[in-house]
């Protein structure tokens, strides 16, 4: 511990992100990055946006962007909070919405790992709610009364890193649950197969939808995000990017997000192109003797009872092929595979064909 940090640091558990390697032609398939580029679209108004103008600050205010967002999803640009990725609008979200005279939130033990991360940053008690058996989140066991009123509840759909995803009605009870409480529902992979919680703001004014352009849109490296909920819920985080960083996004990320979300068809023939080989790839790995759960993200969760798991991750990075492994209870034995192109994800099954032909 350094004397000179502030008292909390020290008691931090950083998020640790999927290796970035700097290894050359490895198979990409660990953090979930999407195999096709941007759209050209948004590349073009990238370029554009280059030039004598970056030395103005770019809109504070994200005008023409939330403008795009709110015209794509049907509501009004003032239900729209943009951030720097969907990380930095989780890290906002916590603040302004959670943290509540200590008051509970609930998320599952089994989930996107930040979201502990950011209980322990901005001080945030959470009830962990168990997973069921198949890996599925239980609507009932978050619409279930509390002794106490709740600070909100948190959950990803499609979950991370299981993949499985909640249907409207089963998100639309636990919002119905909670009436006063915020119910956050973060979307980083809903463009792949789930239902985005959007479709029930006219409803349920608690509930949050959180997206990001890293995924369904090609633009991880751009380092774009968005929330849809409430315009009193939205005055509360813009209260609090105000209070942290008023310039979260530059100009060339406003440009290209702007495009992206326009650019309506050519993200539904790359979102359309990922599923195919999403179900392609859950039949290899079948046929190869792993239990794969369902997915409807842009990767597989999958285990196979005579490897273990972080043996065969290793054997397969030596083999230039890169998965995810998590050593979390319940999980250690699962692999997340992200979905890549048809190419490479033949070649991850041709490598644990090897990989298990040397084992027997």
């Amino acid at each position: 511990m350094s004397r000179f940090w502030s008292d909390h640091v020290a008691g931090l558990s950083p998020y640790v992100a999927g290796e970035q390697p700097k290894i050359a032609k490895l198979v990409k398939l660990n953090t979930n990055e999407n195999p096709y580029g941007p759209s050209p679209k948004a590349l073009e108004a990238i370029r554009e946006a280059v030039g004598d103008r970056l030395r103005l600050y770019p809109d504070n205010d994200s005008t023409a962007l939330r403008a795009a967002i709110a015209e794509h999803h049907g509501v009004k640009p003032d239900q729209v909070f943009v951030g720097n990725g969907s990380d930095e609008i989780l890290a906002h979200v916590f603040n302004a919405l959670f943290r509540r005279q200590g008051r509970m939130l609930l998320m599952p033990d089994i989930s996107y790992s930040f979201y502990k991360t950011y209980c322990r940053l901005y001080d945030v008690p959470a009830e962990l709610v168990p997973l069921d058996d198949d890996f599925g989140i239980r609507p009932e066991d978050y619409a279930a009364a509390r002794p106490a009123p709740i600070a909100g509840v948190i959950v990803a759909n499609p979950n991370a890193p299981t993949g499985r995803a909640l249907s409207l009605e089963q998100i639309d009870a636990i919002a119905a649950a909670h009436p006063d409480a915020p119910v956050v529902i973060d979307e980083a992979y809903v463009d792949f197969g789930a239902q985005s919680a959007i479709a029930l703001l006219g409803r349920r004014d608690n509930l949050v939808a959180i997206h990001t352009f890293s995924k369904s849109r090609s633009l991880a490296g751009l380092r774009v995000g968005f929330a849809i909920g409430s315009e009193e819920i939205i005055g509360g985080l813009n209260r609090v990017k105000d209070s942290f960083n008023s310039y979260p996004l530059d100009s060339l990320a406003h440009a290209g997000a702007a495009a992206a979300i326009r650019d309506v068809e050519y993200f539904d023939r790359t979102r359309r192109l990922v599923m195919a080989t999403r179900a392609d790839l859950t039949q290899r790995l079948e046929i190869l003797g792993f239990k794969v759960l369902p997915s409807q993200a842009n990767f597989v969760f999958a285990s196979h009872p005579d490897h273990d798991a972080r043996e065969l991750a290793l054997a397969l990075r030596a083999e230039g092929v890169l998965v995810r492994h998590f050593s979390q209870p319940r999980i250690d034995q699962f692999l997340r595979i992200t979905v890549g192109t048809p190419e490479e994800c033949e070649l991850l099954c041709e490598t644990l064909v090897k990989i298990q032909t040397k084992t027997h």
